[in-house]
């Protein structure tokens, strides 16, 4: 048996998000400003957060396309969906002063827990299982959903490459909150949201970033991930 077409097998239909205002935490960094940019050539509107609101509206202004820069509490505020792209040792901390600002919000968390040492990367486990676990414990009231974990920061700035090649895990318990972050990868030309199973199954795929950093090493390329027969 072979799986349905795309165009017509319902499990890939999205809503429109294109009217929705998508917030960046962590904006100024490589992954954060590159899916900033990304989205906002898209047609999305973005706003991108620091700590230092200064130093979000300098980011926010050389990437043009109408993306405005601000604190990270007036981000959280302002936009209906909040990507989650800072530090994996700053998350907690970030979130935690923002949980107010996040309730009610779709929060995207595609923080990726990772040590380093002279072997390479290799993946940590958080107390609560991932960090989007860890994100949903601290954000009760939030819609927290995973996913953007597996995309090279250097393509998605890259405004020469105008297709990034690769397929999206997206991950949470609540399906409305997972098709909306799909619709927002379906946005970004040559992406897919697929959902990919529960919050509790994101350990794995954030641990996987390690892996994906040792195929670049060793290919010197930069690898993504596609989902065979869906």
């Amino acid at each position: 048996m072979t799986s349905l077409d795309s165009a017509t097998n319902p499990a890939h239909e999205v809503p429109d998000v294109s009217q929705l205002v998508v917030g960046v935490l962590g904006g100024t960094g490589d992954q954060g400003r590159g899916l900033a940019l990304r989205l906002a050539k898209a047609g999305q509107q973005v706003i991108i957060g620091s700590r230092d609101a200064a130093r979000a509206e300098a980011s926010a202004a050389g990437l043009g396309l109408g993306v405005r820069g601000a604190d990270n509490a007036t981000v959280a505020r302002e936009s209906d969906v909040v990507i989650i792209a800072v530090p994996w040792d700053g998350h907690a901390a970030t979130l935690t002063a923002l949980r107010e600002e996040l309730a009610g919000k779709i929060v995207v968390d595609c923080v990726n827990p990772l040590g380093f040492d002279k072997q390479g990367a290799y993946a940590l486990k958080p107390e609560e299982g991932s960090a989007a676990e860890q994100a949903a414990a601290l954000l009760p009231d939030s819609r927290v959903t995973a996913a953007f974990h597996h995309l090279s920061a250097v393509l998605l700035q890259d405004e020469s490459v105008e297709t990034i090649d690769t397929d999206v895990m997206v991950l949470g318990d609540d399906r409305d909150a997972t098709d909306v972050v799909r619709g927002l990868a379906a946005r970004i030309p040559g992406m897919r949201g697929i959902f990919a199973g529960r919050l509790r199954n994101a350990h794995q795929v954030e641990a996987l970033v390690a892996n994906l950093i040792s195929v670049n090493r060793r290919y010197k390329a930069h690898a993504g991930l596609r989902i065979t027969d869906v």
